[in-house]
């Protein structure tokens, strides 16, 4: 889930790589065609709209300036759902419609299997999202990149918290199967075992579903004070409220996939108190108030984790903030 650097993705893309642009593929003569593939559907499709919209901001201010080499750019969107099979198919479209360069996949399942399309295909491929550190540890080749953080990153940040503000306490860490998901919680676990706090329960859950009455079930039992979700919002939003449905105030903490409006559409005021870390939310900075502005007027709030990551970033690392209570009124 994030994020705000110097200059967007396509253009750092094409500034360490502008050789490409010159080689004729996905190109028509006057314009090069780049590929943006995100989640444009099913229930992550906010994340993949944002992106979108970062993505067209982007090449319109990089076309008012003169495009890339003399040529103008142009976008092939791809809709991947956040599903790894489906990333796979879109991934080799991608390579089929000759593009030199794809910004994308959001979720780390997704990215790090259409990475091995991209790496056979020596594509250029850059992760405005995708937080699983095996997406670069791993590299599929020489040109797949990602733009944002690391989940052993802040997965250090929220293990050493929980070791700090919730020691002596029951603790549950629990993931949704996926490769952020559950990457992010063993990180987080291994983190604050280190710090000497092991967790009470471990479980996965199924991803998708609507009834989680079960785990809510189990962590009453357990008397649990804090469970540690690795996943994403909307999973996040529905557990937080059936917790509450079922009398508990068990603290819910979760990563930089829970930033989104969408977690307290279904949790409303049962959110409160949620925990999360994230990167410096960018519509704070002044460097982005020209950017942010620009969103407003065209009637879309750019959220922390997709669309100024996508319209301004470049190549780096970056560090999480701590965990922080969050709430959509502050």
């Amino acid at each position: 889930m994030r994020r705000f650097w110097s200059f967007t993705a396509v253009a750092a893309a094409f500034g360490v790589f502008a050789g490409l642009a010159g080689c004729g593929d996905g190109a028509d003569g006057e314009t090069t065609t780049i590929g943006v593939v995100g989640p444009l559907t099913l229930q992550y499709a906010s994340f993949g709209e944002q992106m979108k919209q970062g993505a067209e901001l982007a090449i319109a201010d990089i076309n008012k300036a003169g495009g890339v080499l003399g040529k103008k750019l142009a976008a092939d969107y791809g809709d991947d759902a956040c599903d790894p099979k489906q990333a796979v198919a879109v991934a080799g479209q991608m390579v089929g419609n000759r593009v030199p360069l794809v910004v994308g996949h959001f979720c780390s399942g997704s990215s790090i299997p259409a990475a091995q399309i991209y790496g056979d295909a020596d594509l250029v491929m850059i992760s405005p999202a995708s937080t699983n550190p095996s997406l670069t540890d791993d590299r599929a080749g020489p040109n797949i990149y990602r733009v944002c953080g690391r989940d052993d990153q802040q997965g250090a940040v929220a293990g050493h918290y929980i070791a700090d503000h919730f020691a002596g306490k029951n603790i549950a860490i629990v993931h949704d199967k996926t490769a952020y998901g559950k990457g992010l919680a063993d990180q987080t676990k291994k983190a604050m075992n280190e710090a000497g706090l092991q967790e009470k329960l471990y479980e996965a859950i199924t991803a998708n579903e609507k009834d989680y009455s079960a785990l809510v079930s189990k962590l009453k039992r357990n008397n649990i004070d804090l469970v540690f979700l690795g996943g994403y919002h909307t999973e996040a939003g529905l557990i937080t409220r059936q917790m509450r449905d079922q009398g508990l105030d068990t603290v819910l903490m979760g990563g930089d996939a829970l930033v989104s409006q969408e977690y307290w559409s279904i949790t409303g005021d049962a959110g409160e108190g949620t925990l999360m870390t994230f990167s410096p939310d960018p519509r704070n900075n002044p460097e982005a108030k020209d950017v942010v502005a620009r969103f407003e007027a065209k009637g879309v709030e750019p959220e922390a984790t997709s669309s100024t990551p996508t319209r301004r970033s470049k190549p780096g690392r970056r560090r999480p903030r701590r965990p922080a209570r969050r709430h959509p009124s502050r």
